[in-house]
């Protein structure tokens, strides 16, 4: 059985994300968004990860895995769960989910679907995506050069994201962080 390349993972991660940025950034006016400048950071870190993982690879093969193809399963397994969560969390949002931080008039407060087991599921979608991808490039210093900036800027992310839900809702969103993970459930 044939599995897909990294390249295709690539174009598939790049093609999903682009999709997002382009039908759902906020309608919002600029004053009023919250995301103080978390989305063209993320992009920023997701790019020169990548790039980074994709250069390493190839200038210290000598970093690669063992047992790369059972790493790679486990990275495509990773990533297509990932990718699951993460549009799933998106379409039970519906149309308060955006790629810009910000809180629309009548924003909801949603704690059900998966929002009842983190507070993040796109988040956590997400990170599994990139734990996925960089498990996928078959080397230590890749997967080092993936995973842990993307994890920085998303941790970063999260803590502006969870201001604004506080500002917005309050008391109620305290009482939901209390019974919800931030990102992993039961965990974290």
């Amino acid at each position: 059985m044939k599995l897909p390349s990294i390249l295709v993972l690539s174009a598939i991660l790049v093609a999903s994300e682009l999709l997002l940025a382009v039908g759902r950034r906020s309608k919002t006016r600029q004053s009023n968004a919250k995301d103080r400048l978390t989305l063209p950071l993320l992009w920023a870190v997701i790019g020169m990860s990548i790039w980074a993982g994709f250069y390493l690879r190839a200038v210290f093969p000598q970093a690669a895995f063992s047992h790369g193809r059972t790493i790679y399963l486990v990275g495509l397994v990773l990533f297509f769960i990932g990718l699951v969560i993460r549009w799933s969390a998106i379409i039970y949002l519906g149309r308060f989910f955006t790629v810009n931080v910000a809180i629309a008039k009548d924003h909801e407060l949603i704690t059900a679907g998966p929002y009842r087991f983190v507070r993040h599921p796109s988040y956590s979608g997400a990170l599994l995506i990139f734990l996925g991808f960089g498990l996928c490039l078959l080397n230590l210093l890749s997967f080092l050069a993936v995973f842990i900036p993307i994890t920085i800027a998303f941790l970063w992310r999260v803590h502006v994201e969870e201001v604004a839900l506080r500002e917005a809702f309050g008391e109620r969103y305290e009482r939901y962080a209390r019974t919800a993970a931030r990102l992993v459930p039961w965990c974290y």
